[in-house]
């Protein structure tokens, strides 16, 4: 029988899996909470580490989403990396080190010194400190939801890796409406000159309540059968028992297999998210002239719609399973990328119509995101788990999210076409879509693989 004691452990100790999709779920808050503010505040940050003098906005918003994409790139090395200490040593000692990088990289851009102060040094200082976010960001899915997964209860699965999503989107939401209130209660001169650091400096308390209880946080029952008590198990009794490695993962092709479909399986998502949801508002004021606070409240939401539809995603899917809901949100944004984005381009349409479209934008994303992590999950054992989800997420991150805001911007700079955002999104999800078919029906109600 391959059923996870996570599962079992579930339904005799409800607080243990609680715990778990808390402190599973708080490190993608903050991770997502700071890209998201990154991605708000890109065109003061590209003003402030980017712009020399004679340099245009468009080019300092463009070498700003460069850095952007660079963090992006070194996730799959912080998958690999610290996916390899999870699967080894356990996914709490590595997550709890995974939240103290990440909430020392954020914090560290509210303090960094701006290109008035120290010139060139400035986007290189910046691009470090997203560099070890990068990494950092890459060790976090993999772990979080081993976590979520490995404790669930059988049947809610897709709901309790749902949670993780639907934090990303609360980190998201965070960060713009703080974006949003700071906009609104300092003058423009002030947010660019301070006001943009105080959303980075919050790190450090949230991440203050993350490593609290993350070290609350028990490892999961499912590593500790596996790695502990069967290597024990089968030990010679005249001999040491053999260390966790000594049981053997699957073969290394197998598993690269694996992650790169489950790549395929997670562009569309990847693509559509940060197109929606975190490159909208720069696209909005510098391609189609909208203000700072205008560009804000219509990702608030965009957002807003995700977020409501990821828990319901993700429940829908532990009844009609993955491949139904995430192929549905797929088609979906194939077909209204170009209706919804000509909308938001109409100086005609009313304020109610384009909120309209962003929500159902947001939302039609929310149907990938919410069955996403249990999908992942289950496409490994738990050997490899935390490093194969880790590194599938990662690599598609850094590809078609990374690199979202830089291909968009640089695509309609060179073309001046303004549905740039809508091929983006439609092509990609249309590429993705194979891979997702190939899921089975049944996958839902299957075990996790030990």
């Amino acid at each position: 029988m391959t059923a996870t004691a996570g599962t079992r452990t579930e339904g005799g100790a409800p607080p243990a899996s609680r715990r778990a999709l808390v402190a599973g779920s708080v490190g993608n808050f903050i991770e997502w909470y700071e890209f998201g503010v990154y991605g708000y505040f890109a065109t003061i940050i590209a003003a402030r580490f980017f712009t020399p003098e004679g340099a245009s906005d468009i080019e300092a918003l463009v070498k700003t989403y460069a850095s952007f994409a660079l963090a992006f790139f070194f996730r799959p090395v912080g998958a690999a990396l610290f996916g390899r200490v999870g699967d080894r040593i356990g996914r709490r000692p590595t997550l709890i080190l995974v939240v103290l990088l990440m909430t020392a990289a954020t914090a560290a851009i509210g303090l960094l010194p701006t290109y008035a102060t120290v010139g060139a040094a400035a986007p290189w200082l910046l691009t470090l400190v997203r560099v070890v976010q990068g990494l950092s960001a890459g060790g976090e899915f993999g772990g979080a939801v081993s976590v979520m997964t490995e404790f669930a209860p059988p049947g809610r699965r897709g709901l309790y890796g749902a949670w993780q999503s639907f934090t990303v989107a609360l980190g998201l939401l965070a960060g713009a409406g703080l974006a949003a209130l700071l906009a609104t209660v300092l003058s423009e001169e002030a947010l660019g000159d301070w006001g943009w650091r105080l959303p980075f400096l919050l790190a450090v308390p949230l991440g203050l309540v993350a490593l609290w209880l993350r070290l609350r946080l028990e490892e999961t029952p499912s590593f500790r059968r596996t790695h502990h008590e069967t290597a024990g198990a089968s030990a010679p009794r005249t001999l040491p028992a053999p260390a966790p490695a000594a049981v053997p993962p699957p073969g290394a092709a197998a598993t690269a297999r694996a992650i790169a479909l489950g790549v395929g399986r997670l562009m569309g998502w990847s693509a559509a998210g940060y197109t929606f949801l975190v490159v909208m508002p720069s696209y909005l004021q510098t391609t189609l002239g909208a203000s700072f606070r205008q560009a804000l409240v219509a990702t608030v939401v965009a957002n807003a719609g995700f977020a409501l539809a990821i828990l319901p995603a993700g429940a829908l899917s532990d009844r009609i399973g993955r491949r139904a809901v995430m192929t549905a949100g797929t088609v979906l944004l194939i077909l209204l990328a170009f209706p919804l984005l000509n909308l938001l381009q109409d100086p005609d349409a009313s304020t109610a119509a384009k909120s309209a479209a962003v929500f159902a934008a947001g939302a039609a994303v929310g149907l990938l995101a919410g069955p996403g992590p249990a999908m992942l999950a289950e496409m490994f054992p738990t050997t490899v788990r935390y490093t194969g989800l880790g590194l599938a997420y990662a690599l598609s991150n850094a590809v078609f999210s990374g690199s979202a805001g830089l291909v968009v911007t640089e695509l309609i700079k060179r073309t001046g076409d303004v549905d740039i955002p809508a091929w983006y999104v439609a092509i990609v999800c249309a590429v993705g879509l194979p891979a997702l078919l190939s899921l089975r029906g049944d996958d839902h109600r299957r075990a996790l693989r030990d």
